[in-house]
C-alpha cells in the first residue's frame, strides 16, 4: 500500500515517522479513550456527540511546547509562548476534530486494518531510514522517544485506516494521459533545465585571525605566501586532496577539498569566475576573496541541459497523480466537516477573519 502524500494534518501525524517528529504524544487517552479524564475536565469541542477534552488538546501539545522553549530559551516573552502556544492548540484541536470523523466513517465503512499490515508498514518505514534500521532498531527508537511500540502500532494501524478510507476516493477520479503529461512539461520547462555546473576542489588559507593585534596587511602575506607555497608543490607534482586536507581552512578539508557540482551564483563572484573557466584537471593559480587565498582545482563538467520529455515523463504523471490525490483527500475531509456537528463551547468557537472593507468616498 502507497504513503500517499495527503496534506490534510492528522494524516501528517500518522506517517511522519510514527508522529515523532511531529510531537505526537505517548497518551493514549483520547476522545475516543476517556477513562483516564478528569471528571472536571472542560469540553474543548464536541463532535457528533462525543466530547474532545480541553487536556487532551493539552497533552497533544505539550512535546512541541517544551521542545520550542528548549530550543529557542526560557527568555523569551511570555506573551510570545503564549501566542505560540495558542496557535498550537488550534492546529491540534483541528487535528482531533478531522481524526474523530475519520475514525466514525472508517467504522462506518467498516474499514479494517490488521496487525500485521501495521508491522509491515513499520517495517517499510524503518528501511527507509538512513542507515535503514530492523524492526527491533526500530523499536529501541521508539522507546529512547519514551514511546510504548504498541501505542505507535495502533496509531499506525489508525493512519493506515485513514489512508484506506480516503483511497475509496480516488476510484475513477485520477486518470492522467501522456497527453496531460506533455501540457506539464511544455508549461514548466524551467522546473526540467539544468544550469551548467562545474565539480570543483580548493585549497583555502583564510586571511585573517582572532588576534585583535595582528597587523591585517602582515596576516593577509603570511596567509598569500602559504598558498604560493602549495600550488608550487601542486605544480611540482604533489597531490591536490592531500595538500587540501592537511592545510586548507575550509569545512571541505576532510573531503580533500570537494566541493561537489555547483551552478553560477552559488560562489563568490572572484572564485565562480576563476572555476568555471578551468578545464578539466586544471589548477588555478591563487584567488583571492573576501574568506581568504584558495586554489582551485576543476574536476568536473556539465554543461546546461533540459531532461527529454520522455525520462521527465513518467515523473510528471506521478506528480499529476499525487497533486489530485491531495485535492481529493482535501475534499473528502471537508465535506465530513460540513456535514458533522461541530460544536463550541460558548465562548470557545473557533475566531474567523473577517473581510476588511475599505470607506469610499461617496463623492
Amino acid at each position: 500500500m502507497r504513503n500517499y502524500p495527503i496534506i490534510s494534518i492528522c494524516l501528517v501525524i500518522f506517517f511522519a515517522a510514527c508522529g515523532l517528529a511531529a510531537g505526537a504524544d505517548a497518551n493514549t487517552t483520547g476522545p475516543n479513550n476517556p477513562a483516564d479524564k478528569p471528571k472536571t475536565d472542560e469540553v474543548a469541542v464536541t463532535v457528533n456527540g462525543v466530547d474532545i477534552a480541553e487536556s487532551d488538546v493539552e497533552a497533544k501539545i505539550k512535546p512541541q511546547l517544551e521542545q520550542m522553549i528548549q530550543r529557542i530559551g526560557k527568555q523569551m516573552p511570555p506573551a510570545f509562548i503564549e501566542q505560540y502556544k495558542t496557535q498550537l492548540k488550534q492546529q491540534a484541536l483541528e487535528t482531533m476534530i478531522v481524526e474523530q470523523l475519520l475514525d466514525e466513517k472508517a467504522a462506518a465503512d467498516k474499514i479494517v486494518v490488521t496487525e500485521e499490515e501495521a508491522i509491515e508498514r513499520i517495517k517499510e518505514m524503518a528501511s527507509q531510514q538512513q542507515p535503514p534500521l530492523s524492526l527491533e532498531d526500530f523499536k529501541s527508537l521508539i522507546q529512547a522517544y519514551g514511546q510504548s511500540f504498541d501505542e505507535v502500532k495502533q496509531r499506525i494501524q489508525r493512519g493506515l485506516s485513514y489512508q484506506k478510507l480516503i483511497e475509496t476516493q480516488f476510484a475513477g477520479k485520477i486518470n492522467f494521459t501522456e497527453d496531460d503529461a506533455k501540457k506539464y512539461y511544455s508549461e514548466n520547462k524551467s522546473q526540467f533545465e539544468t544550469p551548467e555546473q562545474v565539480r570543483a576542489s580548493h585549497i583555502l588559507i583564510k586571511s585573517d585571525t582572532a588576534d585583535p593585534n595582528a597587523d591585517p596587511n602582515q596576516v593577509k602575506a603570511k596567509a598569500k605566501a602559504k598558498a604560493e607555497g602549495l600550488l608550487k608543490q601542486i605544480r611540482d607534482g604533489a597531490d591536490f586532496a592531500t595538500l587540501a586536507k592537511a592545510n586548507s581552512d575550509g569545512p571541505s578539508a576532510p573531503k580533500g577539498g570537494d566541493l561537489g557540482f555547483f551552478g553560477k551564483g552559488q560562489m563568490v563572484p572572484a572564485f565562480e569566475k576563476a572555476a568555471f573557466e578551468l578545464k578539466i584537471g586544471q589548477v588555478s593559480d591563487v584567488v583571492q576573496t573576501q574568506f581568504g587565498y584558495h586554489i582551485i582545482k576543476a574536476v568536473d563538467h556539465k554543461d546546461a541541459a533540459v531532461l527529454p520529455f520522455e525520462q521527465a515523463k513518467d515523473d510528471i504523471l506521478e506528480t499529476l497523480t499525487q497533486k489530485r490525490q491531495s485535492e481529493l483527500a482535501n475534499e473528502f475531509v471537508e465535506s465530513l466537516k460540513a456535514q458533522a456537528n461541530i460544536v463550541y463551547p460558548a465562548g470557545k468557537e473557533p475566531k474567523v477573519e473577517k473581510p476588511k472593507i475599505e470607506s469610499r468616498n461617496a463623492k
